[in-house]
C-alpha cells in the first residue's frame, strides 16, 4: 500500500481508484512499485524504460529497450506480485517524449506464471529483510490498455494527442514525484522503531550487566555506571525523541496536505524536502545506534535470539532506498536555496547569493545569543544559546556555499557545475539544516507536553541533544571563532553532566518508548528493576 497503492492513489484518477484501491487494500490485488532500473536509481529523470502509445490500438507499448532498463531491486516483483505500477518515458506517436509517467503493468497471471512479453527474476539473497521477494522484471513490447496510464497531471486522447494541466515537463516531473513521498516518511519512520528498539535492549542489559569490581566493592560495577557506556548510549536513546517529534510534525503536514482541497505548492515542496532530510536523518541514526548497541552489548549482541544482528541487517538499506541519503541531503540544500529566492521574488540566482550572504553577516555579526565566554550552566542549556548555536552555523554554512559558487561563477563556470564543485559545503549545510529543524521540532514537542514530570524529563532529554549536537561539530565552532577554547569545555563538561541526569532515568527513557515486550523479543532486554537495585 505504502508505495504501489500510493502510486494508484496519488497519480491515478477516479478510474482508477474505483478499480484497484479497495482490492490493494483487502489485498485481493498485490504489486509492486517499479521505479528503480539497473542503470538508473536516484536518477529518476533518467530511466530508460519505455510507454509509446500506438493510437491504432489505443494501448501503451511497454518496453526495455537495453540491459540497464531492466526494473531492479523491486519489492514484491520476485514471486508475488501481479501487477506492477511502472515508471517508463512516455513517448506520444509523433515520437515526442514526455518524461517519467506511471502505468499500471500486469506482470502475472493468478498462477504466477510471468505474462507474455514479461520476464521476472529473483535478487536472490540480501543483506537483511530476507522476507521481502525483491526482484527484477523486463519488458519486451508489453501492451497495456490506454486507460492504465495513471493520468492525474497528465492523459493521452485515444488519437495520442498529450495534454497536462502542468506545462513545465520538469515541473511536472518534481510535483509527480512529489506526491509519493509518503514512502520516504515511512522508510523514516521504520528506522526509528528500529532503532529505539536496539537502544532498548541495549540500555536494559547494561542496567543489569556487570563487569569489573571497584576498589573496596564486592560487587562488580555496573556496564550503565561506566561513564563511557553512558555516553555511548544516553546521547542516542535521546535523539530518536528528538527525531520522533520532527517525524510527528511531518505526518502532520503531510495529512493536512493531502486532504487540503487546494494544496499550496510551496508547501509541498516544502514538504519534499522535509521528508528527505528526515529519512536520511533517521536511518543514519539507525546505522549508527544499532551498531553501537550491538558492540555495547558485547558478545551477547551477537547472538541472533537477542535481535541486533538482525535489526542491522534489516535497516542497513534504509540509508539507500527511497533516495540515497547523501543524494536526499542535496535536496535538502537545494529547496534551502530555493527558499530564499522565492520569498524575494529575486530571478537571480545571484540575487539569492547575495541574499544568503548578507543575512548570514547580519546574524554573524550579531553578539547574542552567541556569547564566546559564556559558561554557566544557565546560559549552556537556554533555549536561546542552543538554538542560536545550531542557526548560526546553519546561516554561516549558507554564506559558505554562496560565496563559493559566486567566486566560481564569476570566473565563468556555469550554475550547475558550480554547485556540484563545492558539494561537501552543501551537504554540511543540509546537516545543519535538519539539525536545527529537528531541535526546533523536539522543543516545540517539550513546551507542549501536559505532565509536568514527563516535561522535565524531556527538557533534560532536549538539553542533551541539543548541546550534544553543537559538541560534535565543537571543531567547527572554534575554527569560525565562535567559541573560546574554555566555553568548548564547559560544553563537554555540561554535556557529562546531562548525561548523568538522563542517566538516571535510563530505563524510564527507554520504557516511554512504548514497545511491547513481544516486539522486544530479545533475552537480555529483560531486566527485573528489584534484583537489579538489592
Amino acid at each position: 500500500w505504502g508505495l504501489f497503492g500510493g502510486a494508484v492513489e496519488n497519480l491515478g484518477t477516479e478510474r482508477h481508484h474505483q478499480e484497484y484501491v479497495p482490492r490493494i487494500i483487502s489485498l485481493d490485488l498485490l504489486g509492486c512499485f517499479a521505479m528503480t532500473e539497473t542503470g538508473h536509481g536516484s536518477d529518476v529523470q533518467s530511466l530508460e524504460t519505455t510507454a509509446t502509445y500506438d493510437p491504432d490500438t489505443q494501448e501503451f507499448v511497454i518496453d526495455s529497450p537495453t540491459p540497464s532498463s531492466r526494473k531492479d531491486y523491486i519489492g514484491g516483483a520476485a514471486e508475488t506480485a501481479r501487477v506492477a505500477a511502472v515508471f517508463a518515458q512516455l513517448i506520444t506517436p509523433d515520437g515526442e517524449g514526455h518524461g517519467v509517467h506511471c502505468l499500471i503493468v500486469p506482470i502475472r497471471d493468478e498462477e504466477g506464471n510471468d505474462l507474455p512479453g514479461v520476464t521476472t527474476s529473483d535478487c536472490h539473497y540480501k543483506g537483511g529483510l530476507p522476507g521481502v521477494d525483491n526482484g527484477r522484471i523486463q519488458f519486451d513490447q508489453v501492451r497495456v490498455p490506454r486507460e492504465n496510464l495513471l493520468n492525474k497531471y497528465a492523459d493521452v486522447a485515444p488519437d495520442g494527442t498529450y495534454t497536462s494541466p502542468i506545462e513545465n515537463i520538469g515541473r511536472r516531473f518534481f510535483t509527480m514525484l512529489g506526491t509519493l513521498i509518503r514512502g520516504r516518511v515511512t522508510v523514516g519512520g521504520s528506522a526509528g522503531a528500529a532503532t529505539r528498539v536496539g537502544l532498548d535492549i541495549a540500555t536494559r542489559y547494561a542496567l543489569e550487566r556487570r563487569q569489573f569490581s571497584a576498589p573496596d566493592d564486592e560487587q562488580e560495577v555496573l556496564l550503565m555506571d561506566y561513564l563511557v557506556h553512558q555516553r555511548r548510549l544516553l546521547p542516542l536513546i535521546a535523539r530518536p525523541y528528538a527525531l520522533q517529534f520532527a517525524q510527528n510534525e511531518l505526518v502532520a503536514k503531510c495529512d493536512e496536505r493531502q486532504t487540503a482541497d487546494d494544496p499550496d505548492p510551496e508547501e509541498q515542496r516544502e514538504l519534499e524536502s522535509r521528508a528527505a532530510g528526515l529519512k536520511a536523518a533517521n536511518t543514519w541514526h539507525a546505522t549508527r545506534a544499532i551498531q553501537e548497541a550491538r558492540e555495547a552489548c558485547g558478545g551477547a549482541g551477537y547472538l541472533a535470539e537477542n535481535r541486533l544482528i538482525a535489526l542491522k541487517a534489516d535497516t542497513d538499506v534504509f540509508t539507500t532506498f527511497e533516495g540515497d541519503n547523501t543524494v536526499l541531503l542535496q535536496l535538502v540544500a537545494k529547496a534551502r536555496l530555493s527558499d530564499f529566492k522565492r520569498q524575494f521574488r529575486d530571478s537571480q540566482v545571484m540575487g539569492v547569493l547575495r541574499f544568503i550572504t548578507d543575512k548570514a553577516g547580519r546574524h554573524w555579526n550579531q553578539s547574542n545569543p552567541i556569547a564566546r565566554r559564556l559558561r554557566s550552566e544557565e546560559h549552556l542549556r537556554s533555549r536561546e544559546f542552543v538554538r542560536g548555536a545550531l542557526e548560526l552555523r546553519e546561516s554561516s554554512l549558507g554564506e559558505s556555499v554562496a560565496r563559493r559558487i559566486q567566486s566560481r561563477t564569476k570566473s565563468g563556470m556555469n550554475v550547475a557545475d558550480a554547485f556540484l564543485g563545492v558539494q561537501n559545503h552543501v551537504l554540511a549545510m543540509a546537516r545543519a539544516t535538519m539539525e536545527r529543524l529537528v531541535f526546533d521540532a523536539f522543543a516545540a514537542g517539550v513546551s507542549a507536553a501536559e505532565d509536568k514530570q514527563v516535561q522535565a524529563a524531556l527538557d533534560q532529554a532536549l538539553d542533551l541533544f541539543g548541546l550534544w549536537r553543537i559538541e560534535a561539530d565543537v571543531g567547527w565552532f572554534l575554527e569560525n571563532d565562535i567559541f573560546e577554547s574554555g566555553k568548548a569545555t564547559a560544553i563537554r563538561d555540561e554535556v557529562d553532566a546531562l548525561i548523568d541526569e538522563v542517566g538516571s532515568n535510563a530505563l524510564g527513557f527507554c520504557e516511554a518508548f512504548g514497545i511491547p515486550d513481544e516486539c522486544l523479543a530479545a533475552p537480555i532486554a529483560f531486566v527485573d528493576p528489584g534484583e537489579r537495585l538489592k
